[in-house]
């Protein structure tokens, strides 16, 4: 069993939207489309994250999108997992 030093605090919708820049309406859908990992807590199923999870989120995003892109087509370090063209 986890002692209270050892359970972390979790990441609400409102941090994950600004750790990743995003609004939060994308990060629910995010997760709602199990983009990236939440956990429902309370009666009402307020999202809950766990930092870990969107750490590595962001390091295999951003891993697979350096290896898709050449040096010279990359204009950005960051990039959507949505194609943005079709808005």
């Amino acid at each position: 069993m986890l002692s209270s030093d050892e359970i972390k605090p979790m990441l609400t919708v409102k941090d994950v939207a600004h750790l990743l820049h995003i609004h939060v309406n994308t990060a629910r859908r995010w997760s709602d489309q199990g983009i990236i990992k939440s956990y429902r807590i309370t009666r009402r199923g307020d999202r809950r994250f766990r930092r870990e999870d969107i750490m590595r989120y962001l390091a295999e995003f951003n891993e697979s999108s350096f290896e898709e892109d050449t040096p010279r087509e990359r204009k950005s370090a960051y990039k959507f997992p949505v194609d943005m063209s079709k808005r």
